[in-house]
């Protein structure tokens, strides 16, 4: 007979997905993978006791570690992550909006207190486990992959994700809660989101980004359309080079469409 898993221990899916393209765009850092657990996943150990961080913290104590983790409702976040994660409630003097009155993001409470009702959240104890891996050691599929790029990047990536169906580009964002935007709103909408960290009070204050960086949350629907177009389609368009060859690139296609038609 097998030996049973410890109760409430479970298996991840296993990777089938192959995600190696993303590692040929040399980001400055690794793709981070991210899965939602209710259960505790096997084989991954938790986020050290002494490392007391917040939820955007994890992502770059990710990159430093290199070694998957998970976080969970029993360890320490220093902002605002278990309440979005759904691990705990918020606390009635945080919800009226008195924080970022104090902080003078907001004109008056009220303000901040209007912006929640759009701050995307897990519902209470849904998710129990939050796994981070970097694509380098990923071994199960993820259900969302953040990659951290510059402005030239994040055009390749965009652009992979309307290559082959026309979606539009969106960045839905809020200026405090800013993880809920990567985390938890691109697994809840099913939709790509990107968003300027400098934009985001906590992001821009903890310096946890180059003011050049563009975070992007890939659901995982979304992830393997974006890997078959990164290896189909041309990275870098001739266009790009120079407003001449722009031009140039420009009027002949006119031209010829033009003649053709």
């Amino acid at each position: 007979m097998l030996p049973q898993k410890p109760q409430g221990v479970t298996t991840m899916r296993s990777i089938h997905t192959d995600l190696s393209i993303f590692l040929r765009l040399n980001l400055k850092t690794s793709p981070l993978a991210i899965k939602f657990q209710f259960f505790l996943p096997e084989g991954i150990d938790p986020l050290p006791a002494d490392r007391c961080l917040s939820l955007c913290e994890m992502m770059i104590e990710a990159q430093k570690t290199g070694k998957p983790f998970y976080f969970s409702r029993e360890q320490t976040e220093t902002c605002v992550g278990k309440i979005l994660l759904g691990m705990q409630e918020m606390e009635p003097f945080a919800e009226s909006g008195q924080i970022g009155e104090k902080l003078r993001v907001f004109q008056e409470a009220r303000a901040n207190y209007a912006l929640y009702q759009y701050v995307p959240r897990f519902e209470k104890n849904v998710v129990r486990y939050l796994v981070f891996s970097l694509l380098e050691q990923l071994a199960f599929e993820p259900d969302l992959l953040i990659l951290a790029a510059d402005a030239t990047q994040a055009e390749i990536i965009m652009r992979s994700m309307t290559y082959s169906t026309g979606e539009l580009y969106n960045s839905t964002t809020t200026p405090v809660m800013g993880c809920a935007w990567i985390f938890i709103y691109p697994f809840k909408s099913g939709k790509v989101n990107f968003l300027v960290p400098e934009m985001i009070h906590g992001m821009k204050a903890r310096e946890l980004f180059s003011k050049d960086t563009i975070l992007i949350s890939i659901p995982y629907r979304w992830i393997p359309i974006m890997a078959q177009n990164l290896r189909e389609m041309t990275w870098h368009l001739p266009a790009h080079r120079s407003r001449e060859l722009y031009l140039s690139e420009f009027k002949a296609i006119i031209k010829e469409l033009a003649e053709k038609s």
